[in-house]
């Protein structure tokens, strides 16, 4: 085949092509036979199976939102608790290991800016888990320095 053959076949590719028997008259035939199944069968089992789904997916986002409701409440500590945690900046600790001189240095630092964003908003539980995550970075460090000796 070359492409003059390719391309004329191509071409005749293009015209329409009218089916070999009517096939709307059976398209009609079918859906009008399964209007009349549902029409037969019963709506009310439907409509009750519909109303028990709705009322199930209103219970399960009920129970959701309550969960979380009390999931928030159990972590979230107190803004007074949290400052008064807190280490004064005259009690820093400074270790006697240079290498991990830098990291307490930098961890002080995110430590004195968390406390400054607290201030400006007490209430925020993502400060309060950062300070909480900061607190814990330092005695870690502090642990590492004990056990280095």
């Amino acid at each position: 085949m070359n492409e003059f053959e390719w391309r004329r076949q191509m071409r005749a590719l293009r015209e329409p092509v009218s089916p070999a028997r009517d096939l709307w008259s059976e398209i009609d035939a079918k859906l009008d036979a399964a209007d009349a199944v549902q029409d037969t069968s019963a709506p009310s089992a439907s409509s009750h199976r519909r109303r028990w789904l709705l009322a199930a997916s209103i219970a399960g986002l009920v129970l959701l939102a309550g969960g979380m409701v009390r999931q928030l409440n159990q972590t979230q500590p107190s803004p007074a608790t949290s400052l008064t945690a807190t280490t004064p900046d005259n009690a820093r600790w400074k270790p006697t290991d240079p290498r991990l001189a830098g990291a307490a240095i930098q961890l002080d630092a995110a430590k004195m800016e968390l406390q400054q964003a607290m201030q400006q908003a007490p209430g925020s539980v993502a400060l309060q888990r950062l300070l909480a995550r900061t607190e814990q970075q330092q005695s870690q460090l502090r642990h590492r320095e004990h056990q280095a000796g």
